[in-house]
This record gives C-alpha cells, sequence and structure tokens, in this order.
C-alpha cells in the first residue's frame, strides 16, 4: 500500500500498489506502463484465473485536483462496462426459463408495442437493433434518475429503422431498454438485482447506485479532451451520435465534467444500467470469473446460454457509418473478440467502457478480468490492449 493517500507532490512518480502471482510479472509490468501514462488520474486491475486471483493492482490519483490517491478500494464509474453486468442479469434469468431472447418485447412490457414496435424481440434491444439509441424528446437529468419517464418515452417512440434491418450502438438506451425488460420479468429493479444475484452474494464491490456510505470513495473522473461540441460538424450523423450521448441535455456530450454528468453525486447514486454501474477492478474480475468457473460460492453460467448469447448478432456497416466495416461486435448483450476490439481470445465474452475500462470472461481460460480507470483518453488509448497482450503472452503457453 501507498504510504499516504494524499499525494502533496504532484512532480514526485506514483508508485504502483498490490498483488501479482508469480508467472504474471509482464502483467504487472504493462499496468505499471499504463499507470506512467495515466497523468490526470489512476487505474486499477485484477484478474483471476481458475477463481484465483493472480493480480490486483492499483496506482495513480482517484481525484488529480485534491492530490486523493488511488487505494485498494478505490472505485469508479465503468460506463459501458455496465452493460456486461445486464447482460449476465439476462443470462441468468435465460437460464431459469424466466426470459426468451426471441420472444417480442410487449410480451414482457405490452407498454413497448407503440409506435410500429410489436415485432421488436429482447433479442434486439440486446443487441443494438431496437432502433431506439437516443430519446426523440429533450429528457433531464430528473428524467433519467427517476427511471420511468425514460422507459415511457422510448416505449411510446418510433424506431429509426423497421424491425431487425439495421443496428446502431445503443449508448445510453440499453440501460433502460433491456433494464425494464429485466424488472418486468424479476419484479426488481437492475440494482437490486446486481446486488442480490452477483455482487452481494460474492461480497464484489460493484453496484447500480452506489451506497451513500461509499460514494466518497469514487474516483473523480478526469474527462477526454476530445469529446466536445467543437469537436463535431454539421454532419447530421454526429448530431444524431452526440443525442445518443447527451439524450437531448441529461448529460454533456463527454459524459463528464466537474461536478456534472457522471461525476455528479445524484447520477452516482441512480439506478442507470446503460453506463453507471461503479465498481472496482477486483469487483469486476469476481463477477466475470463466477460466469465461467465457481467463484466465491457462486456457479458458472449455463455453457449452452453463453453459447447462444456470444454468437454475433451486430458488427460492421451501422445505421450512423454505413461506410464502416472495423467496428467491434457485439453479440446478444455482450461484446466478443473483433481486430477493432481484441479481447483475450475467441472464447472471451464481455464489455468495455468508455475512457478506457474493461471487463470480461474467457470460458477457456477461465479468466475474470477487470481494468478500470478514472482518465478518460481518447481512440489512441492502448492502456487496456497492452496489458491484454502480456496477459496473453503467459496464457498462451
Amino acid at each position: 500500500m501507498t504510504s499516504s493517500s494524499v499525494n502533496t507532490d504532484p512532480d514526485a512518480p506514483l508508485t504502483v500498489s498490490g498483488f501479482v502471482a508469480e508467472g504474471y510479472e509482464k502483467v504487472a509490468q504493462a499496468f505499471a506502463a499504463a499507470i506512467a501514462k495515466t497523468t490526470r488520474g489512476g487505474a486499477a486491475l485484477a484478474i483471476q484465473v481458475g477463481g484465483e486471483t493472480v493480480a490486483d493492482l492499483w496506482g495513480g490519483y482517484a481525484d488529480h485536483a485534491t492530490g486523493r490517491l488511488w487505494q485498494r478500494e478505490t472505485s469508479t464509474v465503468v460506463f459501458s462496462c455496465s452493460k456486461g453486468l445486464v447482460a449476465v442479469l439476462a443470462a441468468q434469468l435465460v437460464a431459469e426459463g424466466r426470459l426468451d431472447l426471441d420472444a417480442r418485447v410487449a410480451s414482457y412490457w405490452p407498454e413497448f408495442a407503440q409506435g410500429g414496435k410489436a415485432d421488436v424481440t429482447v433479442r434486439h434491444l440486446l443487441s443494438h437493433r431496437a432502433g431506439l439509441p437516443y430519446p426523440v424528446r429533450d429528457l433531464s437529468k430528473q428524467d433519467i434518475v427517476d427511471w420511468y419517464p425514460v422507459v415511457e418515452e422510448l416505449a411510446a417512440q418510433a424506431p429509426l429503422w423497421e424491425t431487425g434491418r439495421n443496428w446502431a450502438y445503443h449508448a445510453l438506451t440499453y440501460g433502460w431498454l433491456v433494464g425494464e425488460v429485466l424488472r418486468r420479468v424479476s419484479g426488481k429493479s437492475v440494482g437490486t438485482m446486481l446486488q442480490e444475484r452477483l455482487a452481494g452474494p460474492m461480497g464484489a464491490e460493484a453496484w447500480f447506485g452506489v451506497p451513500a456510505d461509499r460514494r466518497a470513495g469514487v474516483a473523480n473522473i478526469a474527462p477526454s479532451t476530445e469529446l466536445t461540441a467543437e469537436a463535431l460538424d454539421s454532419d447530421p450523423n454526429d448530431l444524431e451520435i452526440a443525442r445518443c450521448l447527451t439524450l437531448g441535455g441529461a448529460f454533456p456530450l463527454g459524459l463528464v465534467e466537474p461536478g456534472k454528468g457522471f461525476n455528479d453525486p445524484d447520477i452516482q447514486t441512480a439506478d442507470i444500467p446503460g453506463a453507471g454501474a461503479i465498481a472496482t477492478a477486483r469487483g469486476l474480475a469476481s463477477i466475470w470469473s463466477s460466469t465461467v468457473i465457481e467463484t466465491a460460492n457462486t456457479l458458472p453460467l449455463d455453457p449452452s446460454v453463453i453459447a447462444d448469447m456470444t454468437a454475433v448478432q451486430s458488427s460492421g456497416a451501422s445505421y450512423f457509418e454505413p461506410e464502416r466495416l472495423d467496428t467491434a461486435r457485439w453479440a446478444t448483450g455482450f461484446m466478443v473478440d473483433a481486430p477493432a476490439r481484441p479481447f483475450l481470445s475467441s472464447a472471451s465474452f464481455g464489455h468495455d467502457g468508455a475512457g478506457g475500462q474493461l471487463a470480461f470472461a474467457d470460458s477457456e481460460a477461465k479468466i475474470g478480468f477487470g481494468f478500470v480507470t478514472n482518465e478518460m483518453q481518447g481512440p489512441d488509448d492502448g492502456r487496456a490492449i497492452d496489458i491484454l497482450e502480456a496477459l496473453r503472452s503467459i496464457t498462451s503457453k
């Protein structure tokens, strides 16, 4: 552990704290290199192999402005890694026979049939094919904190394309769309499901809506300097993509600003399952490990459900980027290995998150992986990829 929770000398080199098992030294070296590139924030890495922890590392700043250093218990917003957690909850309901991925959404959520959406399936929601990547009406922060105004708006809205004919990443609306189906099936909020089914039984630090007594330990997010209103031009697609991120005003374009967006305490304590999970790297690694091997007395997901939900559904040319073919690949709720978004292997499934986050499992190597950071970097951010390459060099032997 570091000797102090506050760095009084901003020019002093930051140390990496934690543990790495023998044989995984390359991972520690790659993480140290990632910390060296993380000048406005910090990061943490946790890896479990065969249900056992082989790396639990952290370093840098939890809050650069105040000098607060990253500690073992520091948590942070993990952005779209949230979607992977939602998909795991959906997979559990599928295995229990309570959720049919190919059933119409309206069979669970009757109001959703409005606007010509009667044939949209649950799988369409999970694979970004529902045609609802943003709300037509401007939403406020209070709307998204309250949950119901958002789901009512999306239920009433007509899709941007004919059912199943196209796809586009549902950056934020995914959480309310899939989350409302899970709520209708289970009778519980996604935040409650996460605690009762995954995080709570395992003692994993992961929440949709961080408890008030844990919010002081949440890292302050340093925004990206590249995603700004000035970076947009008049291209209608750019403006639509911006709306996917802002929901018409509920969030700043870059998702965070000082005290705003996902740095806002009101947002951090709300149930926002598309991008608002708050977790430690250790908590994510434990949860993902539990999907492929018994971990902390939890049983893994049904292999047949994993096989079905990791088959590619959406990739390549999309509604917003019809000329782009080198995209990530989405299965049913999970991201899977792709040249544009590499994972450990073709047996990996999970999700990345804005600003460099990455969390996944690998069903062959029996790995659970979590890398989190509070410094949002641009598209050339290679911190997680470099750590993955180091891990691959070890596990492929």
